[in-house]
């Protein structure tokens, strides 16, 4: 079936990159399999994540579906976009429709796009990543993709009002090789595998960012262990 929503809604994102001169530092891109099933797996920093982590599978004429909490979908503008580029609702209640949705898709070929940290890392450090997108790949026999980005956390996150003024802000984002999730091996050994690669992709897009904070009121999108004032995982977790 033709996709007559997705190309036209990355076409409009593109035009606005443009427009916000977003500078775009994307390695890695060769990484992402030009047929067939797979999880791309990547960190999560900013609201506009999913279509930074999207546009790492244009160089190999692919398309990502994303799996995406369901009040997204409930929303009037964003849901029926959503819908029509056939993005999986999840229902935290009720995750195993989602599951399913997506086992059937990586089974038919396509690229499934999980965030396993769940929700946006208020530290911008890693989380710990839950196992689905290790058992999704074992059960649909499909590799997982590891993505890292950075940047994106400065344009919009938790927290933070959006900033879509031309600010030439980077955004950089690395792929890293495939990582093979075979049936006999605990999906929790995958798990850690997969975030520690995760992990050195992240090192790499932060040590390869060409920004600094200006000053300290602008240190805000840096971790603590880089010398920002982010607020640590342990401080996020206690004022949760």
């Amino acid at each position: 079936m033709a996709e007559l929503v997705y190309p036209p809604v990355i076409g409009a994102a593109h035009t606005l990159f443009k427009a916000l001169d977003i500078r775009i530092d994307m390695k890695g891109t060769e990484n992402i399999p030009r047929k067939g099933g797979a999880v791309l797996v990547s960190n999560h920093i900013g609201y506009l994540d999913f279509i930074f982590a999207g546009l790492t599978a244009r160089p190999q004429k692919r398309l990502v579906r994303f799996m995406a909490k369901e009040s997204v979908f409930r929303h009037k503008v964003s849901g029926p976009l959503m819908r029509a580029m056939k993005h999986i609702p999840v229902d935290r209640k009720q995750g195993e429709t989602a599951y399913e949705h997506a086992l059937d898709s990586l089974r038919s070929g396509e690229i499934i796009g999980v965030f396993p940290e769940a929700t946006i890392s208020q530290s911008f450090t890693l989380k710990s990543f839950k196992s689905g997108a290790a058992r999704m790949a074992q059960e649909a026999g499909v590799p997982l993709i590891p993505v890292a980005l950075w940047g994106t956390q400065r344009l919009w996150t938790k927290g933070r009002p959006k900033n879509l003024k031309r600010s030439h802000i980077p955004v950089t984002m690395r792929v890293g090789e495939p990582i093979e999730a075979p049936s006999d091996q605990y999906a929790g050994a995958i798990t850690r595998r997969l975030r520690e690669r995760v992990q050195e992709l992240l090192d790499a897009a932060q040590s390869a960012y060409p920004a600094k904070p200006k000053g300290p009121e602008d240190s805000w999108w840096l971790p603590a262990h880089l010398g920002g004032t982010a607020p640590t995982a342990a401080q996020v977790k206690e004022a949760g």
